[in-house]
């Protein structure tokens, strides 16, 4: 195989992957329009059978009437035969022959009609039923899709909202951390300002004479020599 046809095959290849895509993309709006189009032939189909149904009462009433008319014949021709007319009964007795064959003819038409009736009227009822579990087919997958799309939004919400509720906790942590930064600063600047306060007064003492300094020369030098 040449390079050309392989890239001309890869080209149909991506051509029908692509097609199939499509297709299975938009496979429920496909599916709904195969079943409005259906509804569209059954209605056709109605409309025939409707059709049929009237032709057929139609050719119901001319054979009643052409009945008529061969007997209202046949008793012209025995009243001709009565008055010793034979030329006159042969004349009638060839009219009802014609009456008669187009009797037949008509209910060869009727015969026709009923069968066609017969089965139009199976394949509606059968188009209907059809019709009726791919509808409530469709239905069915239409929910199961809304459930499936709720799911998937239900499933995103909370998985956003587990974020949230991490970063809140997060967040509040570190408002904690802050809060008791603060509070140990608190804490050490009391600290503090009660040992400078000690050290103030311990000098003030030492000062006034009220508290040796047990650690300066003179203190040292006169525990020595008492030793």
């Amino acid at each position: 195989m040449s390079i050309m046809q392989k890239i001309m095959t890869a080209v149909r290849g991506s051509a029908r992957e692509l097609g199939e895509a499509v297709v299975d993309s938009q496979s429920m709006r496909i599916f709904e329009q195969e079943l409005f189009e259906s509804k569209e032939n059954l209605a056709a189909a109605k409309d025939s059978l409707t059709e049929i149904m009237a032709s057929k009462m139609a050719t119901e009433r001319k054979i009643d009437s052409c009945k008529n008319e061969i007997t209202e014949h046949e008793s012209y021709a025995k009243k001709a035969l009565e008055k010793g007319e034979e030329s006159l009964a042969l004349e009638i007795a060839g009219k009802v022959g014609g009456l008669e064959e187009n009797l037949n003819q008509l209910k060869e038409d009727l015969s026709h009609y009923e069968k066609s009736i017969e089965v139009l009227k199976t394949q509606i009822a059968n188009a209907e039923k059809s019709l009726t579990t791919h509808e409530r087919d469709l239905n069915i997958v239409k929910t199961r899709e809304s459930v499936q799309k709720a799911s998937v939004s239900v499933s995103h919400t909370i998985k956003e909202n587990n974020l949230s509720v991490d970063k809140a906790g997060e967040t509040l942590e570190k408002i904690k951390e802050k809060q008791q930064h603060h509070a140990d600063k608190v804490a050490a600047a009391e600290e503090l300002a009660k040992e400078e306060s000690s050290v103030d007064l311990d000098e003030k003492l030492k000062a006034s004479g009220i508290k040796k300094d047990l650690n300066s020369a003179e203190a040292v030098l006169a525990r020595i020599k008492g030793g």
